[in-house]
C-alpha cells in the first residue's frame, strides 16, 4: 500500500465524525458531504508529515469549510429562496427497527430537528463554537483560530449559543415507544377529524414548521403555525394524506413518511415532551425528498 493509499485509509476511518461535524453545522445532507470533500481536497494539499493530530486536524479543517459555507449563505440570505422562520433542515430518516451504523456516528447525542432548527438561527461563529466545543469536545484554544477571536471571545460565543439552545430545544422525551404512542394519537385523531382530541395531544405553544420549498415560480409555500388550535386546523385541512402513512425514525425520534400513490409527499418529525408534542417539522419540498433515503419508507411499518 502506497502512501496515497495509506492516507485515504486514515481518511475514511474520520469520515463519519467529520459528517457529523458538517450535518450540525449546515442541517444539509448534501452540503455537508460536499464538506467532507472538500476537507479531503485540503488533505491532499497538505504534507501529511506535518500533521501531529490527524483527528483533531481534519475536525477543525471541516468547521472552517462549514463556516465559509454558512457565511456565504449568510451574504446571500436577502434571497427569497433562502431559508426562512419555516425553513426544515434535512431529516435522517430511519425504519422503526434500526438506525444504520452510519446514521448512529451522525445522530449520536440526539441531534433531533427541533434542535437543528435552533442552530440555524445562530450567527455562524457561534454555531461553530458551540459544534465544535460542546457536541465534539474541540477545545475552545482549536477553536478560536477559526473564528479570529480570542480563547475567551470564543468561550463567550459558545455561552451565548447554548443559552439559545436551552431556550428553544427543549429536551424531548427519550422513550422511542412513548414518542410513538402520542404520534399514533394525533395521526388518529387527524384521520377521525376529531378537533378536541388532536388539541389534547398538542403543547398548547405548539410550532408547527411546514418546508414545502419554492414554487416553479419562485414564490414560497411554507408555512409557520403557532398554538394547539391552529395546528389542529392545519392538521385536519391536510389528513388526507394520514390514511397512506408510514411510521418512521426522523432523527432517532418519532415520525412519519406521508404517501401518495406510493410515492413520498413529505417526512414529519415530532418531538414530544411531557406526553404532548411541542414541534412539529414537516419537509414537502420534491427536490430535497428526492436526494434522501427513504426506501425504507415504502416498505411499510
Amino acid at each position: 500500500m502506497n502512501d496515497s493509499e495509506l492516507l485515504a485509509d486514515r481518511f475514511e476511518e474520520h469520515r463519519g465524525r467529520l459528517r457529523a461535524v458538517a450535518y450540525r453545522m449546515l442541517g444539509s445532507l448534501s452540503e455537508a458531504d460536499d464538506a467532507v470533500q472538500e476537507t479531503w481536497l485540503k488533505l491532499g494539499r497538505t504534507d501529511p508529515d506535518e500533521i501531529r493530530n490527524l483527528g483533531a486536524w481534519l475536525t477543525t479543517v471541516a468547521g472552517r469549510v462549514c463556516l465559509d459555507m454558512l457565511r456565504s449563505r449568510t451574504a446571500r440570505r436577502e434571497d427569497p429562496l433562502e431559508p426562512s422562520d419555516s425553513f426544515v433542515p434535512d431529516p435522517v430518516v430511519s425504519p422503526l427497527d434500526r438506525i444504520d451504523p452510519e446514521q448512529e456516528v451522525l445522530l449520536a447525542d440526539s441531534v433531533g430537528l427541533a434542535l437543528l432548527v435552533v442552530l440555524e438561527t445562530l450567527d455562524p461563529a457561534e454555531r461553530l463554537a458551540f459544534v465544535l466545543h460542546d457536541m465534539f469536545a474541540v477545545p475552545f484554544d482549536d477553536i478560536a483560530p477559526i473564528v479570529g477571536r480570542s480563547s475567551a471571545a470564543t468561550r463567550q460565543l459558545a455561552s451565548r449559543a447554548r443559552r439559545r439552545v436551552k431556550e428553544g430545544a427543549p429536551e424531548p422525551e427519550r422513550d422511542v415507544i412513548r414518542q410513538r404512542e402520542v404520534l399514533e394519537a394525533f395521526l388518529a385523531a387527524s384521520r377521525g377529524g376529531d378537533f378536541e382530541a388532536l388539541v389534547a395531544v398538542l403543547d398548547p405553544d405548539v410550532v408547527l414548521r411546514a418546508d414545502a420549498g419554492p414554487t416553479a415560480g419562485g414564490v414560497a409555500v411554507s408555512r409557520l403555525v403557532r398554538g394547539a388550535e391552529a395546528v389542529a386546523r392545519q392538521a385536519l385541512a391536510f389528513a388526507r394524506f394520514g390514511a397512506a402513512s408510514r411510521l418512521v425514525q426522523v432523527n432517532g425520534e418519532a415520525g412519519v413518511v406521508a404517501l401518495v400513490d406510493g410515492r413520498p409527499h413529505s417526512v414529519m418529525g415530532v418531538t414530544v415532551v411531557d406526553g404532548r408534542i411541542v414541534a412539529m417539522h414537516i419537509l414537502a419540498d420534491p427536490d430535497r425528498l428526492a436526494r434522501l433515503d427513504l426506501a425504507g419508507a415504502r416498505a411499510g411499518e
